[in-house]
């Protein structure tokens, strides 16, 4: 689903918004999720599920094109955990249409 169709979406059901308060809205919900992480802090949403910051450590890595070795600094990548709920909801069959 893209940003836009959430949008549409949301309008569907808030008639009362426009769709520049919604995205705004939404801009504001990423970037308080982003700088939580940043700062090295979980995002739990409670029946979502868990967002948080994992390091990739510093490493030496070969170029397997030419051999050469290559000193890679440390990175992040993101890690999510599904909650209970949504794993359920996906995992159950009656439940498609929610």
């Amino acid at each position: 689903m893209l940003k836009s169709q959430i949008l549409l979406e949301i309008q569907k059901k808030h008639k009362n918004l426009s769709i520049n308060d919604i995205e705004l809205v939404l801009k504001i919900f990423t970037k308080k999720i982003l700088s939580s992480l940043k700062s090295g802090h979980k995002v739990e949403i409670r029946g979502f599920g868990t967002l948080s910051k994992k390091e990739n450590r510093e490493k030496l890595v070969r170029n397997p094109k030419t051999n050469e070795k290559i000193f890679k600094s440390k990175t992040y990548k993101l890690h999510f955990k599904i909650g209970k709920i949504l794993h359920n909801k996906l995992n159950s069959s009656s439940n498609l249409n929610e």
